[in-house]
């Protein structure tokens, strides 16, 4: 008999049918990771909320710009590997911030044949708003963690996702 209180969300009802399917079967990497697809879908759509004007591409390009700190300048190449996208790929999304007026790209003095993305200053309001929005949509996903939970959630998330890190620095 299926109880509510057993099943605090729709993971635990397929983990418990699964059991009932497959009781010799240990179930525990999907407890956690059909809970981070799951989460992940949600922050998928807060996120397209939050970037609706820049993409989620074009926060990642501006947001880049914007933690290199003063002057917000980085090469395409630098960009590139912030960003783990292809030099066409990254191309492309320069073409479409500088239309906006997101960026500008001028010569490398340093080097005559690159160039160096800075981010303008409607580029920075851009930005900025995108992550003002996203913090406030992605605090309302935490409100039943107090503080603590959450830094242990952080510290075992961090932990989980170094090793992916790794296996794509190869």
């Amino acid at each position: 008999m299926e109880n509510s209180q057993e099943h605090r969300d729709e993971v635990d009802r397929l983990i418990a049918a699964w059991k009932r399917e497959r009781p010799n079967v240990d179930l525990s990497p999907l407890s956690i990771l059909s809970r981070i697809t799951r989460i992940s879908r949600h922050l998928d759509l807060a996120r397209r909320d939050a970037f609706a004007e820049l993409d989620t591409w074009g926060f990642d390009v501006l947001a880049a710009l914007r933690r290199a700190g003063t002057p917000h300048t980085l090469s395409p190449s630098q960009l590139m590997q912030e960003t783990m996208v292809s030099s066409g790929t990254m191309t492309n999304r320069l073409d479409r911030l500088e239309e906006l007026k997101f960026i500008t790209r001028q010569p490398d003095p340093s080097d005559g044949r690159g160039s160096l993305v800075s981010l303008t200053p409607l580029g920075m309001k851009k930005v900025d708003a995108a992550l003002d929005q996203l913090i406030k949509n992605e605090r309302t996903f935490l409100t039943d963690l107090n503080k603590s939970e959450q830094a242990a959630l952080a510290d075992l998330l961090s932990r989980l996702a170094a090793n992916f890190d790794i296996s794509t620095d190869d």
